[in-house]
């Protein structure tokens, strides 16, 4: 029999008692679609229960409960800020984050405060929970913690912090651009490429230099690069583009693909009566 034809009781019995993670997000999602008043006190039940596992299920199950706006959203996000309350566990912790994150259209300064406490947490799993806990929250307390984890010495909490920054928020202003700035050379080359995009996004007066720069030096440039330059839309790049294509037949560094699409874009669209 189809899942979609279980009861609700059968699969919150299944996610109870199965020793595997491997049907976990099929369960929780059937769940989901069902934004009932008996699917959201069942999953209220278990974020109640004494047992992590039982806790996690629920605030899974309530994190995306229907469409936005979430069935009876306002008293499951007063119910994550209460179970923050008890201390929670790192794994209970990230669900209640990540739950929130599916929530975040109403936060209050109070829920900001109450956030703003995870921000140097021991666990980077819960770090990274609590970007997505304020991603597209414009709020100064939201913003400012988004800044510092864009500095996060964990790689995939800067990639989302700098995307959150980048392209999640209207706000545009000098410690956000400052920001995304200091992300443009980061190891990673994700964040790297979502600092550009940022940068670009926010318009920022220094990205075209930037990008001059490294289309300069062959032996570093590669296709994130390409692109954002084909995003500007700017004619002074062509010549530079049609002299590292020569250069590139000698030493090819770069594929000649991308340095050919991204001329022949710019040409296109800088001179489009050609």
């Amino acid at each position: 029999m189809s899942r979609k034809n279980w009861t609700s009781d059968k699969i919150f019995s299944r996610l109870r008692n199965n020793k595997s993670k491997r049907t976990y997000w099929d369960n929780i999602g059937e769940l989901r679609k069902r934004p009932t008043k008996k699917v959201h006190a069942a999953a209220v039940e278990l974020c109640r229960s004494p047992i992590d596992k039982e806790k996690i299920i629920g605030i899974d199950v309530l994190a995306q409960l229907g469409i936005r706006p979430r069935f009876m959203q306002e008293e499951t996000v007063d119910l994550y800020f209460q179970l923050l309350e008890n201390a929670p566990s790192p794994k209970v912790l990230e669900s209640i984050l990540s739950g929130i994150g599916h929530n975040n259209d109403n936060l209050s300064d109070k829920h900001m405060a109450t956030l703003f406490g995870y921000l140097d947490h021991s666990y980077s799993d819960v770090r990274f929970s609590l970007v997505h806990a304020i991603l597209g929250v414009e709020n100064p307390t939201a913003i400012h913690m988004l800044i510092k984890l864009s500095a996060d010495k964990h790689p995939s909490v800067r990639d989302w912090a700098t995307f959150g920054l980048g392209k999640q928020i209207e706000v545009s202003n000098d410690p956000i651009v400052n920001a995304l700035w200091d992300r443009r050379e980061d190891p990673f080359n994700q964040v790297r490429m979502e600092a550009i995009s940022g940068l670009l996004a926010h318009k920022d007066s220094r990205i075209k230099a930037f990008l001059m720069e490294k289309l300069a030096d062959i032996d570093d440039l590669d296709l994130h690069i390409l692109q954002a330059i084909e995003s500007l839309d700017d004619p002074e790049f062509i010549n530079l583009l049609e002299k590292q294509i020569e250069a590139n037949r000698t030493n090819k560094t770069v594929d000649e693909k991308w340095l050919q699409d991204c001329l022949d874009t710019l040409k296109e669209n800088t001179h489009p009566e050609r």
